[in-house]
Order: C-alpha cells, then structure tokens, then sequence
C-alpha cells in the first residue's frame, strides 16, 4: 500500500498501486528504439520533461520539469553549476531536490542550490535524515509525494546505503533508483547485505517492463562486460552488450533504459535464473538472495 502525502493540506489517505505484474514478455529493444528512448530523456515524455545533467566523471543528475504546475526537481544533485546551467538553458527555477541517499556524490550540491534558490524544499529518505544535508521532508515505504501535478511513489531499497530510497513515477514511465540499480548492474553493499539488497530490488521488478530506468552513473559498459561473463548463454544480452558498446563509441549515454530489458538481462535481477545458476554451480534449491550474493560477490573482484 502506498500512503498519499499532499504537504499543502493536513490530507493523507491510503493509495493502493494498480497490480502491474510483469508477465514475462519483456521488452526486447532494438538498438533504433534504444536511442529514442535515450533521446527522450532530454525532451518531454507524458507532459513531463527529464533533463540529463553530466555531474563528476560519470555521474548524471536528473532535471525534472512539471509545466502544469511550473515546478522543477533535480534528482541527487551531484554539482552546483552543471544543474544551474542546466536550469538557465531551458529557462526553470528550481523548486525541489529529490535525493535517493547520502553520499557525496548525489547531495552534493543540496546546501549550495538551498542558499540560490528561495524556497527550495530538498525531499529525501527518513532511514537516514541525518545524513542528508538540508533536509526538508522524509520520506519512507508506501509514500506518495505530490511534485507539481505528480505522484511520485517511494520505495525503501536499502543495501547500497541503509537509507536508500528509490522513486517511481507512474504517470511519466519513470524510475530514479539512484545506486540500487544500474543498467545491467546495481550498487556495491556499503551499508547492506545480499538478503536486503535482492529484496529491494525484488521490490522493482513487478513494474511495467516500459518503464524508464534514470540510474545515476553512467556504468553500463563495464556492468556489460561482467553481465556475459557471468551469464554467457543469454543471447539478449549479447546482443544488448553489442548495442552498447557500439553507443559508447559514439558517446552516446546509455541511460534511460528500459525496466524490460533489465528484466531479460541484468543478472543481478536474474539470481532465479536456471543457467546463471548452472554457470555458478549453484543448485535449484538454493535461494534466489543466496544466488544473488555470489553474482554481487564476483562483480565485486571482476
């Protein structure tokens, strides 16, 4: 269940998810419908638009822009002056900071935007409120935040960080999972263990395969790389990796991708997968947050 929060009255009520199970057809992206989708993380999708803004080395951050209801939110706001060049270019204010976690690298430039922009309401996870600098408003679990005109859904996925939050955005097809998924990969266990982290991940997959994945680095060739090593019998993922280094070559980000393709080929979201299972010598009687574990554990030495 999702509890509805609407900070500009006393209103709350209970907001139940419409059941979206995938059924298995994932999407299978051509490389033509990959660049529309990368394409169209820099101009409106539903109304609403997402802007990609390049912060430190590898890093992006996330304009997003409500028309309706004039509002603009950056997602873990990495850098000051990247996102403030961004907001002159497309002619925005900035209204809300959404931040899935703590570290460095995506609250940033939480205090430095605070000070230039009045008014500035910085969102982020009530697991860890002390660690998130500014900190207007907490959020947890089954909340629905009201941005502008939108319900954004929040999901607690820790692992990568205990306080780790991810948001959903139904109406707009998106998700910011910040480090908890990355495309064909997730984030290291800082603060977590296999058993925490493959259930907040299990959390994501019952979303539409059509959603957009707004991860916050830009990994995806090197997650690629291990993803074959580790399931070598996939050839949906051979053919995405192919995809993507032909992108990379090109600097061409390969972020938004689809929930869909995660599905069929991100092994991190495949521990219950028969020939990943096989390749690692790992039983069926063996639990999927246990398979998950030995993929994270040999990533984390690849």
């Amino acid at each position: 269940m999702f509890r509805k929060l609407v900070y500009s009255s006393a209103a709350s009520r209970l907001h139940s998810v419409p059941p979206q199970i995938s059924s298995g057809n994932f999407v299978k992206a051509s490389r033509v419908l990959r660049t529309a989708i990368v394409s169209e993380a820099e101009t409106s999708t539903s109304e609403m638009e997402i802007e990609r803004v390049y912060c430190l080395s590898d890093n992006y951050s996330w304009l997003l822009h409500d028309p309706q209801a004039g509002t603009t939110a950056v997602v873990d706001p990495a850098e000051k002056t990247p996102v403030q060049e961004k907001l002159k270019s497309k002619g925005w204010t900035l209204t809300h900071i959404l931040n899935t976690h703590h570290h460095h690298d995506h609250v940033g430039a939480n205090l430095s935007l605070k000070k230039e922009y009045e008014g500035l309401c910085i969102v982020g996870p009530a697991a860890d409120k002390d660690r998130i600098p500014g900190i207007d408003i907490c959020v947890a679990d089954g909340d629905v935040y009201k941005f502008g005109s939108r319900d954004v859904h929040v999901f607690d996925t820790p692992g990568h960080t205990k306080g780790h939050i991810t948001f959903w955005i139904p109406s707009t097809k998106a998700l910011f999972p910040g480090d908890t998924l990355f495309a064909l990969g997730c984030g290291r266990l800082f603060e977590g263990d296999p058993q925490v982290m493959w259930s907040s991940l299990s959390k994501l997959l019952p979303l539409p395969d059509d959603t957009k994945v707004y991860c916050a680095h830009e990994y995806t060739q090197s997650n690629a790389r291990f993803a074959v090593f580790i399931d070598p019998s996939n050839s949906a993922l051979a053919k995405r990796k192919e995809e993507i280094d032909d992108m990379r070559s090109q600097n061409i980000p390969t972020v938004p991708s689809l929930l869909g393709e995660e599905k069929a080929t991100n092994p991190f979201l495949r521990p219950f997968s028969d020939s990943i299972r096989s390749h690692l010598g790992l039983g069926s009687s063996v639990p999927d947050w246990q398979v998950f574990g030995v993929v994270r554990k040999a990533k984390d030495v690849f």
